[in-house]
């Protein structure tokens, strides 16, 4: 996973001790004047030079903090995995998980969790793809999905586009096939999306 984006733990420390336990009622994000679409932005938190000078980490911990900022996400990640009429939901570990697993319960569709190597315990489907540093795999059960089901890919960061390209290799190499792409957020400098299939559809919630 592209780490642009934080996790839970260690990046989470790094906010600043006056940061509160739970956001109050009035820096609920606003509604945006040219529509109704949730300010989402101003619940990321940019963290400067982390976790290297030069680089700006967008931190999502403080979104899932926030029950409306949370709940607008996954509404609006499940109308767009709708409206592409997926037979099941996959969520990329493990923030993926996060997102994935409510827009599965909102669809009324199975979610299938694609996971780093060695957590699945039967048969599995493996691929590996480059890091900035090595490689990594990912995997999924071979029995996950059924013949040609239309799979629904989910995570919380497109950024080099590696991670996601991984994903939908293993969706196709189960036999099923990707009906599109889900993100909480795309870095879109890095252009990631090149990487991914031709002509399925791609939708991030925010951009940078």
């Amino acid at each position: 996973m592209e780490c642009s984006v934080g996790i839970f733990g260690s990046t989470f420390r790094q906010l600043p001790e006056r940061w509160p336990a739970k956001i109050p009622l009035t820096k609920l994000p606003k509604k945006r004047e040219e529509g109704s679409d949730m300010d989402l932005k101003a619940l990321i938190t940019d963290i400067p030079d982390f976790p290297q000078p030069g680089i700006i980490f967008r931190d999502i911990t403080s979104l899932l903090q926030n029950p409306a900022g949370l709940a607008y996400s996954v509404s609006e990640m499940s109308t767009y995995a709708k409206a592409l009429s997926p037979a099941c939901i996959a969520g990329i570990e493990s923030r993926g998980f996060i997102f994935g697993m409510p827009i599965a319960q909102q669809l009324n569709q199975g979610f299938v969790p694609i996971r780093k190597a060695g957590k699945l315990p039967r048969a599995v489907h493996s691929v590996a793809y480059s890091l900035e540093y090595g490689e990594d795999k990912l995997e999924v059960h071979q029995d996950a999905f059924a013949s040609g089901a239309e799979v629904v890919i989910v995570d919380d960061l497109l950024a080099t586009g590696g991670t996601a390209q991984a994903a939908a290799d293993l969706v196709t190499k189960a036999g099923a096939t990707v009906a599109g792409f889900v993100f909480v957020i795309e870095l879109e400098g890095l252009e990631g999306r090149n990487k991914l299939p031709s002509g399925v559809p791609i939708k991030s919630l925010l951009t940078y």
